[in-house]
């Protein structure tokens, strides 16, 4: 078990607190990673592009000439794919890119993520947050001082007042602890854990 330093939010070291080498003291699977960010990315994919079929072409419902007779090429709508604004032939049509890797996978890869924070000293642990009330300029004068130009938080309940405060930073999310993934994790270049959150995502990974 390793000791981590907690502070308060004008950095000062309150306390210690233990940390599960299990979670954030593990061998660093990069392949893992890999995977998880990779069907992360996929799964906000948004799918949405998209061609209209002859079918789907408003239009054409009128047959341009008859059958026989006229020396031309026998035609039955003016929405065919061969016609100039006809329909288009095998475009492309919404589809949905997600797909998933294994429980146990996407755990190893939450682990090394963590683990890796650690390594690299970017994770940094508060006591609590308290505000009384909603103030954008007080949160980011507590990212200033921790030094935080990129930062994740991560919270262990709903907090309102934490939330507002902090959503109009643009470096800077705030999400609870069922919420921590691998993505958001990386994509921050800090992870800042309230104390309460750590036994939460303990629980969780080693369940």
């Amino acid at each position: 078990m390793a000791l981590a330093d907690v502070f308060d939010i004008e950095k000062k070291k309150v306390a210690e607190v233990e940390l599960n080498d299990a979670v954030f003291g593990a061998d660093i699977n990069e392949a893992t990673i890999y995977e998880v960010v990779k069907m992360q990315r996929a799964s906000r994919r948004s799918g949405t592009s998209a061609t209209k079929g002859r079918s789907d072409v408003r239009g054409g419902g009128k047959k341009p000439w008859r059958q026989k007779g006229t020396g031309r090429a026998r035609s039955g709508t003016s929405r065919s794919p061969i016609w100039r604004g006809g329909g288009i032939v095998f475009g492309p049509q919404p589809r949905d890119y997600a797909y998933s890797v294994p429980k146990k996978v996407r755990k190893k890869a939450l682990i090394s993520a963590l683990s890796m924070k650690v390594k690299e000293e970017k994770m940094t642990i508060l006591r609590d947050f308290p505000m009384e009330a909603i103030s954008t300029r007080a949160f980011q004068k507590v990212v200033d001082l921790f030094g935080l130009k990129k930062a994740l938080f991560v919270i262990d309940q709903d907090n309102v007042v934490l939330m507002k405060s902090s959503r109009n930073i643009k470096s800077v999310k705030m999400i609870r602890s069922e919420g921590i993934n691998v993505y958001d994790v990386l994509n921050y270049e800090h992870l800042v854990l309230l104390e309460p959150s750590i036994k939460k995502i303990e629980g969780a990974l080693l369940a």
